[in-house]
């Protein structure tokens, strides 16, 4: 294998685990808000929403996420936090 192509080889295998590891990351953050949400627990959804939310942003400035995607999880958290008002 050509040098240039093994080097891909491992940019790529790098990104991924990046890439993965942000995924999950923010794939917690959301299963924690969806639950207190679930509990109908207003302050700790409250405490959650914020630092989801910004992850959520940092997922599409990384490229983990598509900017509509990450569009649609947040509109979707914001009404049923709303709904518990």
């Amino acid at each position: 294998i050509p040098k240039p192509a093994l080097k891909r080889i491992k940019q790529a295998r790098k990104r991924t685990e990046t890439n993965r590891s942000h995924l999950t990351k923010l794939r917690h953050q959301m299963r924690k808000l969806r639950t207190a949400l679930d509990a109908k627990d207003k302050s700790a959804a409250q405490a959650l929403l914020r630092p989801t939310f910004t992850l959520i942003d940092h997922s599409v400035h990384k490229g983990v996420l598509h900017s509509n995607t990450a569009a649609r999880y947040k509109s979707r958290l914001s009404l049923r936090f709303n709904a518990l008002s």
